[in-house]
């Protein structure tokens, strides 16, 4: 472990324990009751008692053997200290043996997927908004996570709400210009942005973030509807932009197809009323009815 100062945290890094096989410490412990077994059986001839010394030996080595067992399944490790002291971290599965005066703190290496509560943030614009995040995370550095914080997973909980936050503020909800990276419509990148911010707080836990995105991502209940009405107003203008776009251009091929194959010669009064019509019936939103003029247009 290194420290700058009495002020700053003492930062922990992960080592490699130095144990043993616990299957040969299991003969080991086969052998003294072997060993106990043949004192109490060891009579000296004359009826003297067994023999008392290779039984309290055999009770001791037993004893002393039983005590230093510990089994590590897959991706688990067990942190080993002496009298507070690290001593380094176990990562061999199966059945383990070290000295029984060393403590042993098991944690666990497999991933974890949490999803975070919703919470309430006001975006880029002021506007409040609801967010809630999926994060997959596991212990990389299990020195960190046991003797630099607390209580990791309760760590990991808080600094996925404050990353969770920050990035909610850092964009708009949604962008109707389409100019703005926003929360809405840039799902891959502030999510990545969102990982990176989460490496960087729970770094000091050692964890690491697997993967992470929005599992929730709405307006506020109390502003849902004029955001409802207002994406509904962008949404009609934007339609009637684009159909108003496409009869011009309608209109114009018309009257230059007229024109260039000479079926009709149109003054200004009537390429207006032409115009007026044609633009009526591809703008309007009812059927239009077809009127038979069998009259002139200036009479």
């Amino acid at each position: 472990m290194t420290g700058t100062s009495d002020n700053t945290l003492i930062a922990s890094r992960e080592t490699a324990a130095r144990s043993f096989n616990g299957y040969l410490m299991l003969l080991v412990l086969l052998s003294s009751m072997l060993w106990f077994g043949w004192a109490m059986t060891s009579v000296i001839p004359g009826g003297l008692d067994a023999d008392f010394l290779g039984m309290g030996l055999s009770i001791t080595a037993f004893l002393f053997v039983s005590t230093g067992f510990y089994m590590l399944q897959p991706n688990q490790g067990a942190a080993l200290t002496l009298f507070g002291a690290y001593k380094g971290t176990d990562r061999n599965e199966g059945l383990r043996w070290t000295w029984s005066w060393i403590g042993k703190s098991k944690i666990s290496l497999r991933a974890n997927n949490l999803i975070s509560e919703k919470i309430k943030v006001n975006d880029l614009r002021g506007n409040p908004i609801e967010m809630a995040a999926q994060v997959v995370w596991r212990v990389t550095d299990t020195a960190q996570a046991l003797f630099d914080v607390d209580d990791y997973k309760a760590f990991v909980l808080a600094q996925i709400e404050a990353a969770v936050r920050t990035i909610g503020a850092r964009y708009p909800y949604d962008d109707f210009t389409h100019q703005e990276v926003t929360l809405r419509g840039n799902h891959d990148q502030v999510g990545g942005e969102l990982r990176l911010e989460l490496m960087e707080r729970l770094r000091v836990a050692g964890i690491t973030v697997d993967e992470c995105g929005f599992t929730h991502l709405a307006y506020a209940q109390e502003i849902a509807g004029a955001m409802l009405r207002r994406q509904q107003a962008e949404a009609v203008v934007a339609a009637r932009k684009t159909l108003v776009e496409g009869a011009v251009g309608m209109v114009e091929m018309a009257l230059d197809m007229l024109s260039a194959k000479k079926v009709v010669e149109l003054d200004d009064e009537r390429r207006a009323a032409m115009v007026s019509n044609l633009m009526v019936v591809l703008c309007g939103e009812r059927d239009t009815q077809p009127v038979v003029n069998a009259g002139s247009l200036y009479s």
